[in-house]
């Protein structure tokens, strides 16, 4: 499964984390580059 993640904020960061931990190839779009590429 696949999943976008709108937004690299602390919810967006946290679920998107969450959902990786599961197996789930998360794909997380922000528009401040160093959010995303951490």
């Amino acid at each position: 499964m696949r999943i976008a993640m709108i937004g690299a904020g602390y919810v967006g960061l946290v679920s998107g984390a969450c959902f990786a931990e599961f197996g789930v190839d998360v794909c997380v779009v922000d528009t401040e580059v160093s959010k995303v590429e951490a």
